[in-house]
């Protein structure tokens, strides 16, 4: 896979965010998420979205982290918020997430952010188990899905140890 930074409004990037809004639809029965989003929120040194393609240039993975800091939805300051995680279905399983994932880290980490925080939901059990596995644990409730009932969220420290 090449990871390439690409704008959120990509067209590359509005395929696979068109994607990933038909699977919430389809797992929680809703019209997906509408958490608001700009492509200004990705913009270095605030952000950064990825895309990863396979070798014959197709997108298969994408992701992206934006700048939070203290905020009324539940933000602390230093935050960098996981946003857009996903891989295809053709593209599962072969540690696609897991490297946009190291990626985003590193980036926000070298941008001065203290904490990687995210909100997925009780019927992600593929991403509540990449999230454990690559060291989140479950923290107080933030952001556009905070009082949920499906809403689960995760921090991580980004501070090198």
């Amino acid at each position: 896979m090449h990871i390439q930074s690409r704008s959120f409004d990509h067209p590359d990037a509005v395929k696979l965010n068109d994607e990933v809004q038909l699977e919430y639809a389809e797992r929680y029965g809703d019209e997906g998420d509408v958490t608001p989003l700009d492509p200004s929120m990705f913009r270095p040194p605030n952000g950064l979205y990825l895309l990863g393609y396979d070798e014959s240039g197709t997108p298969v993975a994408t992701g992206g982290w934006r700048t939070q800091d203290r905020n009324d939805e539940g933000y602390s300051d230093g935050d960098a918020e996981l946003k857009r995680m996903f891989v295809t279905r053709d593209g599962r399983g072969q540690g696609l997430a897991r490297r946009i994932l190291a990626a985003l880290e590193a980036d926000a980490r070298a941008a001065g952010r203290t904490r990687m925080v995210l909100e997925t939901g009780n019927q992600q059990p593929e991403a509540i188990a990449l999230y454990t596995s690559s060291g989140y644990t479950p923290c107080e409730k933030f952001g556009y899905y905070r009082t949920y009932e499906s809403s689960i969220c995760f921090a991580k420290p980004l501070q090198e140890s």
